[in-house]
């Protein structure tokens, strides 16, 4: 279940649903709004340690609230796949921890002194402090798993852990090498972020059925979120309509998304030698910046990602049509409309 889905079909037309679906995350949230706050409770606990000074930076971990995209995948495929379990909260706690893991070794890797608005973990405590917290996250995940012997759960997660990171060394290598093409970048993002967002669907599904079946499908429709997600994430880079705003900070680190990849591609020699010098160089500055994001829109780079990236929901929410009506799958399908639609 881990080989990466290759977007190339046009997308599915999505069936017709009969229970509403919710727009707003608050909505998607309600079929699981009890269970999301007993996950809450379990996640707290599953963190807890006798060392004060874990509990400490636990403690401040948990102040900054995401919008908790992952544990509601989980608890969502769940539902939709016959009902949450103990092993549920379990699976989205395995996920959750794993995650938060992740992001603190990100924010020492990358030097980064801050995380959603706050101070980051090795800001404060400094880098040996938020690696061996990053350690211990890790640590009580598989404990949580092994103690409970969900080994298809833990096999899943730790299956997307590896492809998350050669995705990231492949995106490191080819931030070097300036050569990358668009099967690569879709080998890159699948690895690195829809291999999450799949494990998340498809712990779900082994929390609440048996039926390989449904467990491929969830799989299937997790691939196709994730690349959907991602592509949502690299379009931010390009300031979205607003050209006079982009972010630059993928193309700060070198980092060649599909926008870019399509503009390159669709331009004549003389216009990609000039922007690839501009991708080049070590420090660019904000006339650097909207150079690149007009040559971009200007090309069709934009227009053809959000393309590629509604294709992928729409093929998700065909995905999820294998399923019966239910206020569950409904959210599922307001949450693939969420991640094409969110502005952060």
């Amino acid at each position: 279940m881990s080989d990466a889905p290759y977007p190339d079909a046009p997308a599915l037309e999505t069936p017709p649903v009969a229970t509403p679906v919710p727009r707003s995350l608050t909505a998607i949230q309600a079929p699981v709004d009890a269970e999301m706050r007993a996950f809450d409770r379990y996640f707290r606990e599953s963190m807890q340690s006798d060392t004060a000074l874990l509990n400490t930076i636990t403690r401040y971990v948990l102040r900054q609230k995401g919008k908790r995209i992952r544990p509601l995948l989980v608890l969502l495929s769940a539902k939709v796949c016959g009902g949450v379990t103990d092993a549920s909260y379990r699976g989205g706690a395995l996920v959750e921890l794993m995650h938060t893991a992740t992001l603190v070794h990100d924010d020492v890797v990358d030097e980064a002194d801050r995380r959603r608005g706050m101070l980051s973990i090795n800001a404060i405590w400094k880098n040996k402090a938020a690696v061996l917290f990053g350690d211990f996250l890790l640590s009580r995940g598989l404990l949580l798993a092994l103690e409970h012997r969900d080994y298809a759960m833990l096999h899943a997660l730790s299956d997307a852990v590896r492809r998350m990171s050669e995705g990231e060394l492949l995106q490191l290598k080819k931030a070097r090498q300036l050569d990358i093409d668009e099967a690569t970048y879709f080998r890159i993002i699948s690895d690195k972020t829809a291999s999450l967002i799949a494990a998340c669907t498809t712990i779900g599904a082994l929390s609440a059925t048996d039926d390989v079946g449904q467990i491929e499908t969830m799989n299937a429709l997790g691939e196709h979120l994730g690349l959907a997600f991602q592509i949502r994430d690299d379009l931010f880079d390009f300031g979205g309509d607003d050209v006079g705003k982009p972010l630059g900070i993928d193309l700060q680190e070198r980092k060649m998304t599909l926008p870019l990849i399509v503009a390159l591609e669709r331009a004549g020699p003389a216009e990609r030698r000039r922007i690839l010098r501009i991708v080049k160089k070590k420090t660019k500055d904000q006339a650097d910046i909207r150079a690149v994001a007009a040559f971009v829109h200007e090309t069709g780079g934009i227009a053809y990602a959000e393309a590629r990236m509604q294709a992928l929901a729409g093929e998700a929410r065909a995905f999820l049509m294998r399923f019966p009506d239910s206020e569950a799958r409904a959210a599922m399908v307001g949450l693939s409309h969420y991640i094409v639609q969110r502005k952060t």
